[in-house]
């Protein structure tokens, strides 16, 4: 389905505000299972929220980044820390939380990320890569807080979901696909294949 009247802008900016609280909700629920009082939680919250965007635009050289132009994502974030601090519990209900939100946040941000280096005149693989230092960027600098090894590094198929909702989006653009349905699909498949290898414990080969 095509939708005419939605521009590439608006499609970015929503998703990434969508993606800041998405991430800065995994941030400050994490931050709750280590214990941290509600400064803490606001603190990773708003590392795990604005990492990634921060990391792709200035890699764009789109300075200051949105997150310091746009007070949206600010509120976006304290908005995210409030919610892990006040309904912990009731978010706790579902099924892996942290995992569920980091895959809902790596999906929106390796769409967005590689989107708007498309956008910005970048080649393929390099918006590729954009869009994937845009989705781990985040989760990196929030396990680093709490002295976990990022996910990036350690677990099931994580930076490679992200490179596939990434390549998804430069194929659907290159098609002329509507940006709705490029980022749709993109997001999609970046958060199957994340749940899916934490659902069959898929990994990445390792040396023997």
């Amino acid at each position: 389905m095509d939708f005419p009247d939605v521009t590439l802008a608006t499609v970015i900016l929503w998703l990434d505000l969508v993606g800041t609280f998405v991430f800065g909700l995994s941030g400050g629920m994490l931050a709750v299972r280590r214990n941290l009082d509600l400064f803490g939680i606001i603190v990773l919250a708003t590392a795990a929220a604005t990492a990634g965007g921060a990391i792709r635009d200035i890699a764009l050289g789109d300075t200051p980044p949105a997150v310091l132009r746009d007070l949206r994502y600010l509120l976006a974030t304290l908005a995210a820390g409030l919610s892990a601090f006040f309904f912990h519990r009731l978010i706790e209900m579902l099924s892996k939380p942290v995992m569920l939100l980091d895959a809902i946040g790596l999906g929106v941000f390796a769409v967005t990320g590689s989107q708007k280096a498309l956008d910005f005149g970048l080649s393929a693989p390099s918006a590729c890569l954009i869009g994937v230092l845009t989705a781990v960027g985040g989760g990196v600098l929030r396990d680093i807080l709490v002295a976990e090894v990022p996910r990036v590094l350690r677990e099931e198929v994580y930076a490679v979901a992200a490179i596939l909702g990434a390549a998804m989006v430069v194929l659907g653009t290159s098609l002329g696909w509507s940006p709705v349905t490029t980022a749709g699909i993109g997001f999609a498949l970046t958060v199957v294949v994340r749940v899916l290898s934490v659902r069959f414990g898929l990994r990445m080969p390792r040396a023997r």
